[in-house]
């Protein structure tokens, strides 16, 4: 019984996801928005792909790196002699393990700055140019590598044979029939493969020492065994370095890979698939980019109005107002009940608003330093609105964002708004004009009683050059003119209290948009501004994920 090589069907193999291009561009964004916010570890990753990327893209692409890995025993070295038709690598005798890379070059044209970056030591690099002369050149552009073995004792080599398995174009795992489930090679690198199965290959060698039945059971349990470790589609090619059994299968596996010149892109690809996977389990992008990227015009106002409860405008434009109309008193009105009014206690006094200025000043200055909590309710129920649903990483940093200023805030509002007391000693021009009508209305009622006193008392002593005093029979006109002076000061009275409670009104309006207005600039240089740099970096960085998926 022959085991054969077990290889996917062509249509299998998982294909390869378009636009790697625009998905590492994407994957920089995710680097430059992350930290803070992504696992560092993933970060690191994340660099070092990208990393890796720029500089294999940059290099040969008619090179294939294929590295022959394995642990120490399997033949690897072997294997890597019979594929290339010549004793290039020691193999042990007492002790069977690789301590440096050796490499096997189909084309040397081009392929030196390669061999530079997988720092391949000069003196183990050798040329198979003369192989194109036996029927080997469907291997051009070939790089094979002896990697260490990756469970050397010596940690150089444990970790060059690390490094070179993430830069190799290709893989070929080297399984002996013995080790072929080592936990220390499908622990540390098979269930990482997952999506990887177009650039991975696993050659079972030794096979020599199997009778053909035990081979094709462990051919059998080897591909149950990497396909429950993720490996979907494995390509599992039976070899014998003593035999030469399956090295012509080996070799053919190589060639398509080569002669495709996909292998380099499609590691890539899949490298950044599988960190894409693990980026993305944790920060799903899910309903992330439904977030507001900004701060909306509604939650603005919001943000606005709190402030300006915590500051105290109402408060302050209320004792405006009645400040505005208390002042008034002394302008307009009728005079005759304002002088009776200064019989009893002054109101302003009484009020302690005899310094409106300053009191109005105080007012605003002591509600912000007293209302310091109000403050930071306000903020935080801004960044609650705005962080709902988001992951709880973005959600802090949300909150931070907000706070970020909140210890200049108080203050900042305070000194916005303490220059903006009313000029409260200021006199409109018409209350100056009605003054001077209603004191016009006192001297006529004035008059009115002297001349009706004179007409009354004293009839007969009248001087001649004032007869009409002495006429009595106008006095019943003089009384009328004076109840119509009476009437028509306090209908002047009445209309002057309307009107000054109308633009005490308007005035209590302009003040309380004008403190608004500082407020929400205020707010919106250190609130709102460093919460939309959190919140464009949240929608840039999911979008960026978005991007980095196929």
């Amino acid at each position: 019984m022959t085991a054969p090589m077990t290889t996917p069907p062509a249509a299998a193999a998982p294909p390869t996801r378009p636009g790697l291009a625009p998905r590492l561009s994407a994957l920089t964004r995710v680097v430059e928005l992350g930290p803070g916010r992504l696992d560092t570890k993933l970060l690191t990753e994340a660099g070092t792909l990208l990393q890796r990327a720029g500089d294999r893209l940059k290099l040969s692409s008619e090179h294939t790196v294929v590295a022959l890995a394995g642990g120490t025993g399997s033949g690897k070295s072997s294997l890597f002699n019979a594929v290339s038709g010549l004793e290039l690598s020691p193999t042990g005798v007492r002790r069977p393990t690789t301590g440096r890379t050796h490499a096997c070059v189909w084309g040397l044209d081009g392929a030196a700055p390669l061999l530079d970056w997988l720092k391949v030591e000069g003196r183990h690099r050798f040329s198979r140019a003369s192989a194109l002369d036996k029927g080997d050149g469907q291997l051009h552009g070939l790089i094979l590598l002896d990697l260490p073995d990756h469970d050397s004792i010596r940690a150089l080599t444990d970790a060059e044979a690390d490094r070179l398995i993430g830069q190799a174009d290709l893989v070929v795992w080297v399984l002996d029939p013995q080790k072929y489930a080592d936990a220390s090679t499908h622990r540390r690198y098979v269930t990482e493969l997952a999506g990887h199965e177009a650039v991975t290959v696993f050659a079972l060698n030794q096979a020599d020492r199997l009778t053909a039945e035990e081979l094709a059971e462990l051919v059998i349990d080897l591909n149950d065994l990497l396909r429950r470790e993720g490996v979907e589609h494995p390509t599992v090619v039976p070899t014998s370095a003593v035999t030469g059994r399956g090295i012509e299968s080996l070799k053919s596996v190589i060639a398509g890979a080569v002669s495709r010149r996909r292998a380099a892109i499609q590691k890539l690809d899949a490298d950044l698939h599988r960190l894409e996977q693990r980026v993305a389990k944790a920060m799903p992008v899910g309903d992330a980019l439904n977030a507001p990227s900004t701060v909306d015009e509604a939650r603005r106002m919001g943000l606005t109005d709190a402030l300006c409860d915590a500051v105290g405008v109402p408060a302050v434009g209320e004792a405006m107002e009645n400040v505005y109309a208390e002042r008034s008193n002394q302008w307009v009105g009728w005079p005759y009940p304002r002088w009776i009014a200064k019989l009893r206690p002054d109101p302003l006094k009484t009020l302690r608003l005899d310094d409106v200025g300053d009191e109005i000043r105080g007012i605003s200055t002591t509600t912000v330093s007293a209302q310091s909590a109000e403050v930071a309710n306000a903020v935080q129920s801004l960044a609650d609105g705005l962080s709902t649903g988001m992951h709880p990483v973005w959600r802090t940093a949300v909150h931070q964002a907000a706070r970020s200023r909140m210890g200049q805030l108080p203050k900042a509002l305070t000194d916005e708004l303490s220059d903006l007391a009313p000029q409260l000693d200021h006199v409109p021009g018409w209350w100056r004009l009605l003054k001077i009508w209603q004191y016009v209305l006192v001297a006529a009622f004035v008059a009115g009683l002297a001349w009706l006193a004179v007409g009354v008392f004293m009839p007969g002593q009248v001087p001649d050059a004032l007869p009409v005093l002495g006429d009595t029979a106008a006095l019943p006109w003089v009384g009328l003119m004076l109840v119509a002076v009476l009437g028509l000061g306090a209908l002047s009275g009445i209309a002057s209290r309307n009107f000054v409670e109308l633009g005490a009104s308007k005035e209590r309006e302009r003040l309380e948009r004008e403190m608004r207005r500082r407020v929400a600039s205020v707010a919106g240089t250190m609130v709102v501004e460093p919460v939309e740099r959190e919140l464009a970096r949240h929608h840039g960085f999911y979008t960026a994920l978005r991007d980095l998926s196929p």
